[in-house]
């Protein structure tokens, strides 16, 4: 068939699946040679934080790539598709995320010497908020982790015709075995190889679409007349689902949720070997950030080009909007054999590095928040089986959460809208931990419960009553230029369901769905970080505030955190149980707080630190 007309697509060659099995043995290969070389070192900490002996590059590459993933490599070039280049204004959200992150949570996690980010909030309210805490992440990250495994599956089974549901369990298992075995130090490593075949792949979308179309300029100009590019609108109105006040102020609130407080992505930066090396891996992740999603939002406007005339989606030929990218692939790619096997391997890489990411943190705020502190005497070997016991419990959850995240609809926004829901609430609990000594226990946990609560509310409320299109804003799409067309019997296209029949929506709209739940997915963790904090700070007040409690300085952001890169290398580490001077091992560099005393458990200290005050 010609491209851009419409029709069925050419399905994958020998030469695909030779590229596709041999990148996916390759990744699985870096993981399990970084076991097989680490296998003398068996110590929690080494299986959980690669020793702490992490530089800035890989550690960055890892942070990109377990973040911008299948989900990515699916969902981002379909989101320009359908709504525009407005996506690519989230590189304002990276930058102001990644500053933030660097300048006023690393040090203070790094100083602390913590494992898992949810030891703070027990060092700062108590056990009970750091449970609530740890249980929202898991469920958070298994859901999530269920979305990642699903899309690449359904770009598989749309390109290559292979069972889905085989696919999920494969890319699980392949997880597995390399966590299992090999810890953080292979995931991170094996990161570094997936993101490289994650660009790789959209290099060869673009090349190949502009080869077609008869080079970037002209997609560039069919993206103008076709409204793709009119990305800066400056309506303030928060129903809107992306304008440039959403992306920059929601998106940045979002993503600072994931990237400050999120387990899988402070477990890296904190594996640093010191924290001027843990600050350069948000900034060059930033770049690596930047990079990715603007090849991902020209591979959807490159897709616009070639079906200005002859929507997939409308004409029937894909069924559902996260399957267009894989249908332009075999569409424009299936004359180079291997090609295609080559962004199939993208999308899977990607999914392989989130998985795997999303195991080993899994892992570590389970044995750090649950079970070392209720078997204080176990050994290390005993705590390396339990490490590797998780890991496989926790992949075989995550397949089984795509089955959940199979019922989702579109899987960027699904996402994205998860992680508002419940980092937002959470990620304001901390800040009012870290900056207000007058929040206490009680409005730390009230504030908590009440920003989930809303979140939640305004969440599921807009899944059941999807925002209309005034609000979402599709741009225009055309079958005037199809060759080949399909009985149709679909209208809509919303955010949360790929494929939606008139039937299907509710048949009466409450006032509500017009206002409160049609707010933008973006706005979701600023809603929650707000409703936390004012809740939290009103209720400390209410209750006396602190002045029961003996805080240590060390909880609290001090202004020589901010912008500061060097200091912690000729600082104390903090004396909530570690009182020896930063920066002691010279050989190897480390000022890590954590690789002072790898087996120093920071809870045992805080209570007796805590009591002397």
């Amino acid at each position: 068939m010609a491209t851009g007309t419409g029709g069925p697509v050419a399905p994958f060659s020998v030469w695909d699946y030779v590229v596709f099995v041999g990148t996916v043995l390759v990744a699985a290969g870096i993981g399990l040679f970084q076991a097989i070389r680490g296998r003398k070192s068996t110590s929690s900490d080494e299986f959980l934080l690669g020793g702490r002996q992490m530089t800035a590059v890989p550690v960055a590459m890892s942070l990109t790539a377990s973040f911008m993933s299948g989900i990515t490599v699916i969902g981002t070039p379909a989101e320009a598709y359908r709504f525009g280049a407005a996506f690519w204004i989230f590189g304002i959200s990276y930058a102001i995320m990644s500053t933030i992150t660097a300048e006023i949570f690393v040090p203070l996690f790094y100083r602390l010497g913590i494992t898992s980010t949810y030891e703070y909030l027990e060092m700062r309210f108590n056990k009970l908020i750091r449970t609530i805490g740890t249980s929202m992440y898991i469920f958070q990250t298994a859901l999530y982790t269920g979305m990642v495994i699903y899309a690449p599956a359904l770009a598989l089974n749309q390109i290559t015709g292979l069972d889905l549901w085989g696919v999920l369990v494969a890319t699980g298992v392949v997880c597995i075995i390399y966590c299992t075995l090999g810890g953080l130090k292979a995931v991170i490593w094996t990161d570094v190889f997936q993101m490289i075949i994650m660009l790789s792949g959209f290099v060869a979308v673009i090349a190949r679409g502009a080869v077609i179309q008869g080079g970037l300029g002209k997609i560039w100009d069919d993206c103008y007349q076709g409204g793709r590019l009119e990305a800066f609108d400056f309506d303030p109105d928060p129903l809107k689902r992306h304008t440039f006040w959403t992306i920059v102020i929601g998106g940045s609130v979002m993503w600072v949720s994931m990237y400050s407080i999120n387990q899988s992505q402070v477990q890296r930066y904190i594996s640093c070997r010191t924290l001027t090396q843990a600050k350069l891996s948000l900034y060059v992740n930033m770049v690596g950030l930047w990079l990715t999603v603007s090849l991902a939002v020209f591979s959807g406007l490159t897709m616009y080009s070639i079906y200005k005339d002859c929507d997939p989606l409308t004409n029937g030929d894909v069924g559902a909007i996260d399957q267009m990218l894989p249908y332009m692939v075999m569409d424009i790619l299936a004359a180079y054999p291997g090609v295609p096997g080559l962004f199939v391997a993208a999308a899977y890489s990607g999914t392989l590095s989130t998985v795997s990411s999303s195991i080993n943190a899994l892992v570590a705020v389970t044995v750090e928040d649950f079970i070392r502190p209720a078997w204080k005497n176990l050994t290390e070997k005993q705590l390396s089986w339990i490490n590797m016991g998780l890991s496989v419990f926790f992949g075989f959850l995550c397949i089984g959460m795509a089955g959940v995240a199979s019922m989702m609809g579109s899987i960027l926004q699904a996402a994205l809208s998860i992680f508002g829901m419940i980092s937002g609430p959470l990620l304001g609990l901390y800040l009012i931990g870290m900056f207000w000594r007058t929040a206490n226990s009680t409005g730390g946990l009230a504030g908590l419960i009440v920003g989930l609560v809303v979140t939640l509310w305004v969440g599921i409320g807009g899944q059941i009553y999807p925002p209309l299109d005034e609000k979402t804003n599709p741009l225009p799409i055309s079958v005037s230029g199809c060759n080949y067309t399909q009985d149709l019997n679909y209208t809509t296209v919303s955010p949360w369901t790929s494929m939606v029949t008139p039937t299907s929506l509710p048949s009466e709209r409450p006032a509500l769905a017009d206002n409160w739940y049609s707010l933008s997915y973006l706005y979701l963790s600023v809603l929650g970080t707000l409703v936390t904090m004012i809740v939290g700070l009103l209720v400390s007040a209410i209750t006396g505030g602190c002045k029961q409690e003996k805080l240590h300085s060390d909880l609290f952001v001090r202004r020589s955190d901010l912008f500061c890169a060097g200091c912690g290398e000729d600082s104390e580490v903090s004396n909530l149980g570690i009182n020896e001077k930063a920066g002691t091992d010279q050989k190897k560099g480390s000022d890590n707080a954590g690789y002072i005393d790898c087996d120093f458990n920071p809870m045992e200290k805080v209570v007796e630190n805590v009591t002397k005050f």
